[in-house]
């Protein structure tokens, strides 16, 4: 028997179970909001076009032509595929204040949005890489 629980457009999991699911890194980022050390994730320098996926429960989060180089070192977007595939919250970790990014349907972290991307937006959403997959078009 599983212990997921499906409500309206949410996933929730056991913590056996998303450690079974998840590789160790994607469990330590999406689970415990551990981030990636800069340029070392798998998607920072990648061109292909496609559509970046939520590495915990598939929904779509940024397209490649939201993706830019910010230079921060990890895969930095301008914009959500969709607003609603994202949740943001407060986090006052490590003596900063920041907005968190979450994935909207399992609640994974995936990094943290800034007011400094270029425009349209004037955001950077700074995403581990650790907490995507990318389907290439």
């Amino acid at each position: 028997m599983s212990d997921t629980k499906t409500s309206p457009g949410k996933i929730e999991k056991s913590e056996a179970e998303w450690r079974k699911e998840l590789t160790p890194m994607q469990y330590a980022v999406l689970r415990e909001k551990a981030t990636e050390r800069p340029y070392t994730g798998e998607y920072e320098y990648e061109t292909r076009p496609g559509t970046y996926i939520c590495a915990g429960c598939g929904q779509t989060l940024f397209e490649s032509d939201a993706k830019f180089d910010s230079g921060c070192g990890w895969p930095s977007f301008t914009t959500p595929a969709q607003a609603e595939a994202i949740d943001e919250e407060r986090d006052v970790s490590h003596g900063m204040i920041r907005t968190e990014v979450l994935c909207s349907r399992c609640s994974g972290h995936l990094g943290h949005v800034f007011p400094d991307g270029p425009g349209p937006t004037g955001l950077r959403y700074c995403i581990n890489s650790a907490a995507l997959k990318l389907q290439p078009k």
